[in-house]
């Protein structure tokens, strides 16, 4: 990581207030100020708690922090604006001093301003910037593209969170995303955004069934074909628990007991060649990737 300096390749994600270098994977730690979140739901509510679970993930090896104040597990109901706001702005306030780079969770322009506003380096969108307030044509795209170098994750998701699951995908799922994220990225590229500033993300877990959320880390490498780094986030999603437990003999496994399998599906994706890891347990996946850096 270092401050901005104008140097740039492919392998630089060019942020806010930071260029991250991308030659090795960055841990980007996870901090839910829900109630509702699948994983840690009510763990980090407050600012206080959530202030202080950004400051535990950074002493444990996290390189971003990623912030967010809506739940966006399988049915769950949007938030307001108002709430949004008032849960996160007082959290990215404080946590842009920390000294590493600060990404907002969220899909709505509003709150992609205000963060932006507070010196925010990255949006972390799971529409990829298509979602519009009614009655609304402005959408985050106009919000990136107005500022001069924040960095935005795009995201596949298939339907909504309230729905996602319900119906899935059905198909070859590694074309579809391929393709969505693809036309997405060119559609911001045409905004005048810099490639630098962008990766994509194939949405582990929004739309998508076990077996095809298996596939896209089994041919993650395709995905590559965009021309964009790219951001994973398996921790403790619970296509990781339908692999690994068995129903039809009593056994489940809460979010918290995904870790195991965490480690291994991160480990993967970075062997796959991902550039960011969105995480949970930060400190066990620095562990994970020091056995893989030992072998290559």
């Amino acid at each position: 990581m270092r401050e901005k300096s104008g140097y740039c390749n492919d392998m630089i994600w060019q942020t806010t207030r930071f260029e991250i270098d991308l030659n090795r994977p960055k841990l980007m730690g996870i901090v839910n100020v829900t109630p509702d979140s699948f994983s840690d739901g009510g763990q980090h509510g407050s600012t206080t708690s959530a202030l202080a679970h950004c400051e535990r993930l950074i002493l444990e090896g996290a390189d971003i922090l990623d912030i967010g104040g809506e739940s966006s597990r399988p049915g769950a109901i949007a938030l307001s604006l108002e709430d949004e706001l008032a849960r996160v702005l007082p959290v990215l306030q404080e946590a842009v001093r920390l000294g590493v780079p600060v990404s907002v969770d969220t899909y709505k322009p509003q709150v992609m301003q205000a963060a932006l506003d507070l010196g925010v380096d990255i949006i972390n969108d799971i529409w990829a910037l298509r979602w519009r307030a009614e009655g609304s044509d402005e959408g985050g795209a106009q919000v990136v593209a107005a500022h001069p170098n924040c960095g935005v994750c795009l995201m596949h998701m298939y339907q909504e969170p309230k729905t996602m699951q319900v119906q899935p995908m059905t198909g070859d799922v590694v074309p579809q995303v391929l393709s969505f994220l693809e036309l997405v990225a060119q559609d911001l590229l045409g905004l005048g955004i810099e490639k630098s500033r962008v990766l994509l993300d194939p949405g582990i877990g929004f739309g998508k069934t076990v077996e095809q959320n298996f596939s896209l880390l089994r041919r993650q490498a395709e995905l590559l074909r965009a021309g964009f780094p790219l951001l994973i986030g398996w921790s403790r999603k619970s296509s990781l628990a339908g692999m690994v437990a068995d129903p039809a003999a009593g056994q489940t496994l809460t979010a918290q007991e995904r870790l195991a399998p965490s480690l291994a599906a991160a480990v993967l994706a970075a062997e796959r060649g991902a550039s960011v890891l969105r995480v949970h347990d930060v400190k066990e996946t620095v562990q994970a990737l020091r056995v893989l850096e030992a072998i290559r």
